[in-house]
Parts: structure tokens; C-alpha cells; sequence
């Protein structure tokens, strides 16, 4: 192997010793000097044309179109820079100004996930909720406007999901922790409105969770009427509180007469779906004298009145003697008193209806005259006046028809096929 390799090393090293002893001729020496320049690039092969000049040839091929073209894309420039700044002021940053931007944060990925084509209802609740835990981390009242709201945006969250028995549990949770307020720090907030502001949600909650408790998911009655029953005990109390004691400097306002109004009549419902209309009847009554004398609602308070007294069913009579103290045992009124001023309750919500001109009526007042032009007519029916009664079945069907109302046609048109059976039994 080594014989084989050195006579090429010799070899090689025989050629550079004859290199180093003949050193290369200078053979570039005797060509003519040249100045180097850079290679031209040929400029008309790139962009020649002046800005204006690319417009006059765009403008000459579509004198129309680009121009048009133009125009819309001016639009559109001047349109976003118009909206973006609007957008990110009205919706990215106001909805939020009262919260901590680490709060603020989190509540916009909450509500990201709770609506549209992104709904996903754990991760809205878990970033709900890491909201509420950094809002208390940071200070916030935790019974303040802003965090009940977030607290009802969960609540209502999981009653739009079908998860109405998690939606109860929020609202359980929120009322026993103002309950526990009330019971233990609200005598120190009678003048900064703490107080005032917390039953009012006390009333609210309640309120909302009967509503929840009475649903068809749920169906729990009873706990929907202890609610109720609440709602209602610590609205009239506050209230009387303030008639009878005057309200205090900084107490702030409490529940308006519509407010009111509408919790009284909320359990009145209750007791009318449950067949207690004799209990139901008196929360109405309180309920249409809170009620604005133009207000469309009253119609509908007059119908629920006169449904009461038609299908009153009073608890029997007890045989022992009353006491002293307790209410007079008086014997109920007799059936055919308790339709007649049923028939008069409609007759005057028919009326009230009819009074009522824009801007005050709407929607209310013409379903309202519907029904109680129905109601009329059933009143009669029950008297056995079937030609009386046909003729305001007719009319109910041709105002329901007039204003939209589906229901009140249906209702209408079967108390027609109930007058023809009648006469044909009395035939």
C-alpha cells in the first residue's frame, strides 16, 4: 500500500518545486485598459409610468368601471374609519367602563362564548366566574349593580341552555347571600341606598325564581309560591315602612307603583294556574290600583278580575263558632251574583280598552278587548243566553282576527261549535 502512495506524493511535489522555480507570465499584461461600469437594467421593462399616468390608462380601458371601482373602494375606506374607532368605543370598551380592565377582560371572553355559533357554555361559565372571583380580588362590591348583573347574565345563560335547575341554584345562591346582608349589615346602610338597592334585588330574585319553579322543567309549585309569598311580604312591609316612618335621608328610592304592581300580580297568577282564584282575586285588585289609568295593562288586570269572580271557587264554611278575634265567617255569595259582577269587571275592561288612544294603546289593549269581548260571551253562555252569547263570540273572532291574535280565533270559533251542540240538545 505504501509503494503504491508515495511515488504520487513525489509526483506532486516534483510539479510545485517546478512551479516555484518557473513562476506564471503575466499573460493579461499587453490587453487593452477598459472601464468597468455596472450592468444597466433596462428601466422601461419595469414600472416607467407615472401614478397619474397608470390612472389615465386604467381610466381609458374602463372609463366606468374603474372610476366606479374607485369610489367604492374611497367608500369603504372612509366607512371603516369611521366604524372601527365607533365600534371599539361603544362595544369593546362601554358596555364595560364600570369594571377593572382585568375585569373587563374576562367578561368579553364570557360573552363570547355565550351567544351566536361559538356558544359553549362551560367555558362562558368558567370565565363568568373568574370574572366575579378577580372583581373580588380587586375590591368590588360584591352586592353592587355590577356584580348582580354578571350574576343574572349566569343565570340566565343556563335557563337559555336548558340547564333551568342550575339557573335555579344560581339565583338560590344570590338570594341567601342577600338575605345574609340584610340580616347582618344593612342597619349600618341606611343613608348611602346599600339597603334599599338589596331587597329591591331580593324581590327581584324571588320573583325570577317562582317564574323558573313554575316552568314545566321544573315544576316545583310550592317553592314557587314561597318565593312569591316573599317577594311579595317584603315589598308591602318596605313600603309601609316608608308611609308610615318617611323615608330616610339617602335611602334612596324604592320600588315604583309599576314595580309593585307587578310582583302582586305575579302571585296572583300563581294562585289563579293553581285554582285558587279566591286568593288570587284581591292580589288583582291591589294590582289595577297601581296601575296607570292609561296604561293598556289595566284591561288585562280587569280581564284576570273577571275571570276570578266567574270561576271562584270559596273554601267551605266552618261550622264552629267564631272567636273574638278571628275574621267574620260569612257565607260566600251565591253563583249567579259572582257571574254577574264577573260580567260587569269585562263590560268595564271592554270599556277601558275602547277609551284608550295612541300613544298609550297597543298591543295589549286589542288582545285585551279580544278576550274580554270573549269573556262577555262566555258569561252569557253560562246564563243559557245562547243568541247573546253567539253574537259576542262573532265579534271576539273578528277582533282577534283584525289584531292578529291567533289564540282568541281559536277560543272563539270553539265557543261557536259549543253553542251549536246546545242547540241541538235542546232541540
Amino acid at each position: 500500500m505504501f509503494s503504491r502512495a508515495v511515488p504520487r506524493t513525489a509526483s506532486r511535489l516534483s510539479r510545485f518545486a517546478h512551479c516555484e522555480a518557473h513562476p506564471p507570465r503575466h499573460t493579461f499584461a499587453n490587453l487593452p485598459g477598459r472601464t468597468w461600469r455596472p450592468v444597466q437594467q433596462h428601466l422601461s421593462r419595469r414600472y416607467k409610468a407615472t401614478m397619474r399616468e397608470q390612472f389615465r390608462a386604467q381610466f381609458r380601458r374602463s372609463p366606468i368601471l374603474f372610476p366606479f371601482a374607485v369610489g367604492c373602494i374611497l367608500a369603504i375606506s372612509g366607512w371603516a374609519a369611521y366604524y372601527i374607532p365607533w365600534y371599539y368605543q361603544n362595544v369593546i370598551l362601554r358596555p364595560y367602563h364600570n369594571f377593572p380592565e382585568e375585569v373587563a377582560k374576562k367578561l368579553r371572553r364570557a360573552l363570547f362564548y355565550s351567544r351566536g355559533k361559538y356558544l359553549d357554555i362551560k367555558e362562558a361559565n368558567k370565565y363568568f366566574r373568574q370574572a366575579l372571583h378577580t372583581a373580588n380580588e380587586l375590591g368590588m362590591d360584591p352586592f353592587s349593580d355590577e356584580i348582580m348583573g354578571v350574576k343574572y347574565t349566569i343565570a340566565a345563560l343556563f335557563e337559555d341552555a336548558g340547564y333551568y335547575a342550575l339557573a335555579c341554584d344560581v339565583l338560590e345562591i344570590m338570594r341567601s347571600d342577600c338575605q345574609r346582608w340584610i340580616d347582618e349589615f344593612s342597619d349600618k346602610h341606611w343613608n348611602d341606598g346599600n339597603r334599599s338597592r338589596v331587597k329591591k334585588n331580593m324581590v327581584q330574585i324571588n320573583v325570577k325564581l317562582a317564574q323558573l319553579y313554575n316552568c314545566k322543567y321544573v315544576n316545583e309549585p310550592d317553592n314557587a309560591e314561597k318565593r312569591l309569598v316573599e317577594a311579595v311580604e317584603s315589598a308591602l312591609s318596605e313600603k309601609q315602612r316608608r308611609e308610615k316612618e318617611g323615608v330616610k335621608q339617602g335611602e334612596g328610592d324604592w320600588m315604583t307603583d309599576e314595580e309593585m304592581g307587578a310582583t302582586l300580580e305575579a302571585l296572583g297568577q300563581h294562585y289563579e294556574q293553581n285554582d285558587s282564584h279566591y286568593l288570587a282575586l284581591p292580589l288583582f285588585l291591589q294590582a289595577l290600583a297601581l296601575c296607570p289609568p292609561t296604561s293598556c295593562h289595566g284591561v288585562v288586570l280587569m280581564n284576570n278580575i273577571s275571570t276570578c269572580l266567574a270561576q271562584q271557587t270559596p273554601p267551605p264554611t266552618s261550622s264552629s263558632p267564631s272567636s273574638p278575634t278571628s275574621f267574620p265567617n260569612n257565607p260566600p255569595p251565591p253563583r249567579a251574583k259572582l257571574v254577574e259582577q264577573a260580567r260587569q269587571w269585562a263590560s268595564k275592561a271592554l270599556a277601558r280598552g275602547r277609551a284608550i288612544q295612541p300613544p298609550d294603546r297597543n298591543e295589549e289593549c286589542d288582545i285585551g278587548c279580544a278576550v274580554a269581548t270573549h269573556n262577555l260571551g262566555e258569561f252569557y253562555e253560562m246564563e243559557g243566553r245562547i243568541k247573546e252569547a253567539r253574537q259576542k263570540y262573532e265579534e271576539a273572532a273578528s277582533l282577534a282576527k283584525a289584531v292578529g291574535f291567533a289564540e282568541g280565533q281559536v277560543n272563539a270559533r270553539a265557543g261557536l261549535n259549543r253553542l251549536k251542540e246546545l242547540e241541538k240538545a235542546q232541540k
